[in-house]
Order: structure tokens, then C-alpha cells, then sequence
């Protein structure tokens, strides 16, 4: 039952991960919420494995043993129990402290997890500049501060531990001392003394035995407490009441008095933007770093959500569209690609999960992967190691693009996704966004102005919003912005 427990909590944080948007990613680090969802719960299998039984046993026990006890001798029983308010103020103290000091070693095996996955993600960094000295100090930091949260554990754990055996020892010495002074005084015989100490053995046992459950819930309830911190967490983006399922999209976008800043004290990456798309146009969005160009293609999916003013697609508030169904019709090809490890064809039909192969195959040629792809050892068959690691940046960028062919969205976001590649890749992936923007409604981020020159349209984003647009001609002859980024 316990390990059942687990399993359900654990599908129900990875579900909630998966409600959570890019605002929440933004602020957190991976091992920390991987730490969450496996070294905390697993504390809190054991207890719901061993504590309800454990509870019950030894709360039977110790009633039946007090009912017995209050039988043979008033005075002697009311003279044990003087003891356990004493031991329950104790033990309030001390679990108290190991509550803290339990929170504590989560929090820093969790750091540990998020040192080591920052290090084995960033390997090739590392190895490039020699830098494995440096990881191993940062290492050893993480690791230290654990070593010495676990010291502060073990302390307060051995002080609640003996603390409680010396008090139930003092039990047994408290009823020889009382009981051999009732016997002086004719008021015990001594097979009652005796009976009395058996079955204060009886009494003991559990209070010994809750100790130990006691860390077992501690450790437990620290998990539960970190499981529901993460699931109180409500995601900043969701589905309206009446949310509604697109049909037949057109791909009209409209940005109305758009602004938007990352937190409520934040300042403005956008403010007052008004812009009109109309379905089937290109259009390039240029400015310097920082003015806030991907962040305005994020908000057409819900990545983010507006601070103010709205996006409407073919005339419709995004708001009062279903998530699943917003994004369905929306695609994003990254400069940063992200492949899943596992096979070629894999990676593709994450575009579609129910594509066949010919469909697959279709994709791959339109993107321009079709053939270096059937030079690869097993074809689509061939497993492309974490991230990709197997492929050049040109052959992943094209398995995005095939990815995006499969979706076959009506509105494309082509996020500076030919900035990081050589001229022949830029040249083939180019090729391939060209024949995949056909007939859709594009918003390209380039930095390399040369890709852009035949948009229908250029944007120009500064720090005071949109400042011209228009085509590249005209926006030369304007001699603005545009015109002094072209000629940079």
C-alpha cells in the first residue's frame, strides 16, 4: 500500500510539473525539483508503509498495559505516569528540531542533485576549459554543507533517543523504589510488585518503539510538507471556464496595447505594442538583444502571459482558447534545439504521436533530413544519444524543422533558428524554413539580417516599443533603426 502511495504521489507532482509554466521554470533548478519527486517520497513510503500499524500496535499495548497496571496499584500507576508529561514535553522539543534539521537535509540533497545535473549537462564546457578542478570544489561545498545538516540531525536524534531511554529507565527505578517502600508498609505483597514490573515492560516497549516511529514520521511528514509546498504551487497559466477548442484556424494574429513584465515589480520588457498579422503574412522581428523579441513570440502561445493589453488569434482573445488547443496551431522552431534521447524517428513524431512512418519520412524530406539521415548507421532507427549529442547543430536543427512539418501548425515561430550554424547548414535550414513558412503566418527573429531581406514585413522592437515597419527598401530609405543595424 505504501509503495502504491508513492507511486500516485509521484504521477501526481510530475502531472502538476507538467502544468507549470515558463515563469516557474525561470526561477527553479532542475535537481531540486528532481530531488522532490524521489528522495522525498520515498521517506514518505516508508511511513505509510510502517506507520499506521506501528501506531496502532503500540497505542493497543500501551492502553491495555495502563488498564492492567491501574488494577493492581493506584499510586504506582499515577507515580509511572507523573514521567510522561515530562517525555511528551521532550519529545515536542526535540522533533521540533529534527522537523528543522530533516527540512534541512532535503533542501541540501537537493542541492547536491541540482550540482550534479548543472555538471554532467555542462560536461563538454567543462572539459573545454579544464575546469574540473573548479566542479569539484563546487562539489565538494554542496556536499559539506549535507554532511554537516546530517551532523545536526544525528545530534538532535541521539539527544531525543537517550533523553526518552533515560526517562524509561527512571520508570523501572521509580516503581522498584515506590513499590519495595509499599511493601515495607504491608500496603503491596510482592507478587503484585513483581506482576507491576512485567507489565511495566509492556508499558515501556511501546514508548521505546515510538521513538524510533517517531524519526520515521519526521522524516516522512518533512516530504509530505516539500510534496505539498510543490503543489500549492498554481500554475499562473491556465484554462478559462469556458475555454473554447479551435477549428479551421486561419492564423490572424493581433497584438493590442500589449505589455508584459516578468514580475509585478518588475519593469516593462514590452509595453503599449499593437501589431496586426494578417494570415499568411512574414513578418521579421529585428532589434537589438534585450528589447524583448522572443519574449513578444512567447506570448502568442501562453508561454507567458500578458501583463496587459491582449493577443487575439483570428480575432479571438488567446485566454478563451484551450491551451492544447492554442499550441496544436502554433509551432516554434528554437535556436536552442531540444532533441530526447532515444531514436531518429522518435524525435520526429514528437510532432505528431500518432504519425506513421511514411508521414514521418514525408517530414523528414520537406526539412531537408531525409538524407543525411539514411546515412546514419540505422536510419531513423538510429539513437541520437542525450540532447543529440550524435548529430552536428545543422542536423538538429533540421530534425526540429521536420518535427514542426509533422505538427503542420498554421502560425510559425522561427526563433533566430539559423544564428548558431555554418553557411552551408544556414543555407540548407534556411531552404527548409522557406518551404515550411509557405502559405502560414511567420514571425522569424533574426539576427542576421541577410536571412530577412524578403520579408513581407520588418518590425523594428526598441526599449519604446515597435519603432518603425515596413519592407527592407523602404525601411533603408527611412535611414532609422533598421537601417543602422543593416549597415553594422
Amino acid at each position: 500500500m505504501g509503495a502504491k502511495m508513492e507511486s500516485d504521489m509521484r504521477s501526481e507532482l510530475f502531472d502538476h510539473y507538467q502544468k507549470l509554466s515558463f515563469r516557474f521554470y525561470d526561477e527553479q533548478r532542475t535537481g531540486q525539483l528532481m530531488s522532490r519527486i524521489t528522495n522525498d517520497l520515498l521517506s514518505l513510503s516508508e511511513l505509510y508503509h510502517h506507520g499506521p500499524e506501528d501506531y496502532v500496535i503500540y497505542l493497543v499495548k500501551f492502553i491495555g498495559a495502563f488498564v492492567i497496571l491501574i488494577n493492581i496499584n493506584v499510586q504506582l500507576t499515577l507515580a509511572v505516569f507523573i514521567f510522561l508529561p515530562i517525555m511528551a514535553v521532550y519529545s515536542l522539543y526535540f522533533n521540533k528540531r529534527m522537523h528543522l534539521a530533516l527540512k534541512r537535509n532535503k533542501e541540501r540533497i537537493g542541492d547536491i542533485n541540482a550540482q550534479v545535473e548543472d555538471n554532467l549537462s555542462g560536461i563538454r564546457v567543462v572539459k573545454s576549459f579544464a575546469n574540473e578542478g573548479i566542479e569539484k570544489e563546487k562539489f565538494a561545498y554542496e556536499n559539506n554543507r549535507f554532511l554537516e545538516s546530517r551532523k545536526s540531525s544525528y545530534k538532535n536524534e541521539a539527544a531525543f533517543f537517550q533523553g526518552i531511554g533515560t526517562l524509561t529507565q527512571l520508570i523501572t527505578v521509580t516503581v522498584v523504589v515506590f513499590g519495595g517502600a509499599s511493601i515495607v508498609n504491608a500496603s503491596l505483597d510482592l507478587a503484585d510488585l513483581i506482576t507491576f514490573l512485567l507489565y511495566i515492560g509492556n508499558l515501556i516497549e511501546p514508548i521505546q518503539k515510538l521513538t524510533h516511529v517517531t524519526q520515521q514520521f519526521q522524516e516522512g511528514i518533512t516530504g509530505f510538507e516539500r510534496f505539498m509546498e510543490m503543489l500549492e504551487v498554481k500554475p499562473d497559466i491556465q484554462d478559462s471556464a469556458n475555454a473554447i477548442e479551435l477549428k479551421n484556424v486561419q492564423g490572424n494574429v493581433e497584438f493590442k496595447n500589449v505589455g508584459f513584465r516578468y514580475k509585478e515589480n518588475h519593469y516593462y520588457v514590452l509595453k503599449n505594442i499593437s501589431l496586426d498579422v494578417k494570415a499568411g503574412d512574414y513578418i521579421a522581428l529585428v532589434g537589438s538583444s534585450g528589447v524583448g523579441k522572443t519574449t513578444l513570440c512567447s506570448l502568442i502561445p501562453r508561454f507567458y502571459e500578458v501583463s496587459e493589453g491582449e493577443v487575439l488569434l483570428d480575432g479571438i482573445n488567446i485566454k478563451d482558447i484551450s491551451l492544447s488547443s492554442l499550441r496544436r496551431n502554433v509551432g516554434v522552431v528554437q535556436q536552442d534545439v531540444y532533441l530526447f534521447a532515444g531514436t531518429v524517428l522518435d524525435n520526429i513524431r514528437y510532432g505528431k504521436s500518432n504519425a506513421s512512418k511514411e508521414e514521418i519520412m514525408e517530414a523528414a524530406k520537406k526539412a531537408n533530413a531525409h538524407d543525411f539521415i539514411m546515412e546514419l548507421p540505422d536510419g531513423y532507427d538510429t539513437d541520437i544519444g542525450q540532447r543529440g549529442v550524435k548529430l552536428s547543430g545543422g542536423q538538429k536543427q533540421r530534425l526540429s524543422i521536420a518535427r514542426v512539418f509533422l505538427k503542420n501548425p498554421p502560425v510559425l515561430i522561427f526563433d533566430e533558428a539559423t544564428s548558431a550554424l555554418d553557411n552551408e547548414s544556414e543555407k540548407v535550414v534556411q531552404d527548409s524554413l522557406e518551404y515550411l513558412a509557405k502559405n502560414r503566418t511567420t514571425f522569424v527573429i533574426a539576427h542576421r539580417l541577410s536571412t530577412i531581406r524578403n520579408a513581407k514585413r520588418i518590425v523594428v522592437l526598441t526599449d519604446r516599443g515597435i519603432d518603425e515597419q515596413g519592407t527592407h527598401e523602404e525601411l533603408m530609405v527611412l535611414d532609422g533603426a533598421y537601417a543602422r543595424l543593416y549597415n553594422m
